[in-house]
């Protein structure tokens, strides 16, 4: 049975579906009035939505854990290191990149959706409040669906920091229609880089798809590639496999971290989200030092079970001899030290 769309349920609908993008981008990714992959990519047809729909309301707990995911309450210092990370759940991560603070797809909602009563629950809190952040360099956001760009999220970033958002194409029209100053608001097309006093973020390639409301890829997806001193770490958003990972790892590899998507995967749309084989891959190919899993564990957005994610992704990282951190939400792990590797998951 499908969720019925209560008067509460539609408080804030239209501020939450955002802007769109604009007719014409100078990009050559954008023709025919919308955004395009290099290769084809190939979305869940139209037909097809109704019936996952009902799907997904009948599929009972399957994705969600049986039980309390363990929390760690982080303690950030004053100063960032030169290379950690703290997982807080889905793709929001807190890097620390020379000395820099950068913050990732933030979404501290309860609900990944344009309402606040109806659509994907997290399966755990944030590990920390918004307000126990650091003073950020930068945030960044690699496209604009709900589990990534999250309205609340950015209205208390734009009173709380006075932080800059980096965004692909396009992205930037939701921002302004949300309040956040222009001069706050970089937007970049793929291959494009800024710097900010020394911390280069670069617009890289994906192969995702975008949309908000009822039509798709007015706006621009992207991965990131943060640098900063001699560090680099690679933001994956949320993407499926693609081989200009393999092309970027040749030109600007090595990279000390990969933060990569994991979850979410299902044959029915292979070309836009990777699975864990496919994660690791792309670590390989970026010639990755250590990986990061994420987007798994908060909401339940597929059909496969709560953990298979972390578990195959264990297997794959192990058989190719690749160095993962699995933390809980809210554990922080610096690339240099010991890396979080127990599983914490086993029986939820």
């Amino acid at each position: 049975m499908l969720p019925t769309l209560t008067p509460r349920a539609l408080v804030g609908l239209r501020r939450s579906f955002g802007a769109g993008g604009r007719d014409s981008y100078d990009s050559p990714h954008h023709y025919d009035g919308v955004f395009h992959n290099r290769e084809p990519a190939r979305v869940v047809e139209s037909g097809g939505r109704g019936s996952i729909a009902r799907e997904f309301a009948t599929k009972g707990n399957v994705g969600k854990p049986a039980g309390a995911v363990p929390l760690v309450a982080p303690r950030w210092a004053e100063q960032a290191a030169d290379c950690a990370a703290t997982w807080l759940g889905h793709s929001t991560v807190l890097l620390e990149v020379g000395g820099r603070w950068v913050l990732t797809d933030p979404v501290w909602s309860e609900r990944v959706s344009p309402s606040a009563t109806v659509g994907p629950r997290r399966s755990h809190p944030v590990p920390a409040s918004i307000d126990d952040l650091p003073r950020l360099d930068a945030v960044l956001i690699s496209h604009d669906h709900y589990d990534h760009l999250d309205t609340a999220t950015i209205d208390r970033l734009t009173r709380t920091q006075d932080v800059p958002f980096v965004v692909p194409l396009g992205v930037g029209e939701h921002l302004r229609s949300w309040g956040v100053p222009d001069d706050r608001i970089l937007e970049l097309d793929w291959e494009e880089s800024v710097d900010l006093d020394g911390l280069v973020l670069s617009c890289t390639e994906a192969r995702h798809f975008s949309g908000r409301l009822f039509r798709s890829n007015l706006t621009l997806w992207s991965s990131w590639l943060v640098e900063a001193g001699d560090r680099r770490v690679f933001f994956g958003g949320d993407t499926g496999y693609t081989p200009a990972f393999a092309e970027l790892g040749r030109q600007r590899g090595p990279v000390d971290l990969t933060v990569l998507p994991i979850g979410a995967y299902d044959v029915r749309w292979p070309d836009v989200h990777m699975d864990p084989a496919e994660a690791v891959r792309t670590h390989v190919e970026l010639r990755g030092d250590v990986m990061l899993p994420i987007h798994w564990a908060t909401f339940d957005l597929a059909f496969h079970t709560w953990a298979a994610p972390a578990d195959w992704a264990r297997r794959e990282a192990a058989e190719a001899g690749v160095r993962l951190a699995q933390p809980r939400p809210g554990e922080r792990f610096d690339v240099g030290g010991d890396l979080p590797t127990t599983e914490w998951w086993s029986g939820l």
